[in-house]
């Protein structure tokens, strides 16, 4: 399936439906390559809570991630204590899953362990974005070889709900592949995005 128009005539990816949240998150952010540490560390994890579930759901909680998870601040979740972790687990505002938000507090603690985690994850590309040319839904891949390398490394280093699916939509969302249909409105805009 190629690239849906919507009422306001651009084409964008299907999967994106037409609920404003989900075609904002689309238009504005999927994508588009991102360089900051902490952005990524964040995505990263929201893309772990997101496992079994559907993207709006974590999209719709976000901002009580955010807020419950001091900013996605890496040195500061490192610390958070069984305690910490027993009251995230009372936030009806989250995924309140107890593997999930051990694993976040382990992932701070491999992420802090990488000098630049952005450098570390844009090496995977060679600091360039894969440009890809699909033209249909069912030409994108769960995983890729590529994926599935991040992942396997993420994991030697201590990382948890990094499987290679998961990675792959992470690498989609951060541009560190771009997987915007060719006909969608942001193909170009995203492909142009990159630095350098």
């Amino acid at each position: 399936m190629s690239a849906l128009r919507h009422d306001d005539g651009l084409c964008r990816c299907n999967w994106c439906g037409t609920d404003p949240l989900y075609v904002a998150y689309h238009d504005e952010e999927w994508g588009v390559p991102e360089y900051d540490a902490q952005a990524l560390f964040e995505k990263l994890l929201l893309d772990g809570f997101q496992a079994g579930l559907s993207w709006i759901t974590i999209l719709r909680k976000r901002d009580n991630f955010r807020r419950a998870f001091d900013g996605f601040d890496a040195a500061k979740m490192a610390r958070y204590t069984p305690a910490k972790c027993a009251a995230l687990m009372q936030d009806a505002g989250i995924v309140r899953n107890r593997l999930k938000i051990e694993a976040s507090v382990s992932n701070a603690q491999a992420c802090l362990a990488i000098p630049d985690f952005s450098a570390y994850l844009w090496n995977f590309v060679d600091g360039r974005p894969v440009q890809n040319r699909i033209r249909s839904m069912s030409e994108i891949p769960a995983k890729t070889p590529l994926a599935e390398k991040v992942s396997k490394d993420l994991q030697r280093r201590g990382f948890r709900f990094v499987g290679p699916t998961i990675v792959y939509a992470f690498m989609q969302a951060c541009g560190l592949v771009n997987d915007h249909l060719v006909d969608c409105h942001r193909h170009e805009a995203v492909k142009h995005a990159a630095k350098g």
